[in-house]
């Protein structure tokens, strides 16, 4: 619907899109904290958000980016004897710090519908 095809969003959306597919690998690594040899994920964000600029500057070229090939595994740390690297203090950080920018992303997808509601009913 155009009504909701806006800047604010498509940024929205794609920010919700990023935090989602970060709290999946998040998880993945907390669910793989006893598995030996597992080697922590990350979302590579400022790869993604590169791509996504250069998208959007090359509007008419628009293709949907998967998220899953900015998972890079951290290979250069070992932390226990059985050469797993994942640090649940870490992630359980990393996760609270997703679910606020989850919140904030959420709490700004309110205000848009809030100018909108505003706008229309001085109509």
């Amino acid at each position: 619907m155009a009504l909701f095809d806006t800047t604010g969003f498509r940024l929205i959306e794609q920010g919700l899109d990023i935090v989602n597919q970060t709290k999946r690998v998040i998880s993945h690594n907390l669910s793989n904290v006893d598995t030996p040899g597992y080697k922590c994920k990350y979302l590579s964000f400022s790869g993604v958000l590169k791509d996504k600029l250069n998208a959007s500057e090359n509007a008419k070229f628009k293709k949907e980016l998967h998220l899953s090939s900015y998972i890079y595994s951290d290979n250069s740390t070992f932390d226990q004897p059985d050469g797993n690297n994942v640090d649940s203090d870490t992630q359980q950080a990393l996760f609270v710090k997703n679910a606020l920018l989850q919140e904030a992303l959420i709490n700004q997808m309110d205000s848009e519908f809030t100018l909108m509601r505003s706008a229309m009913s001085r109509q």
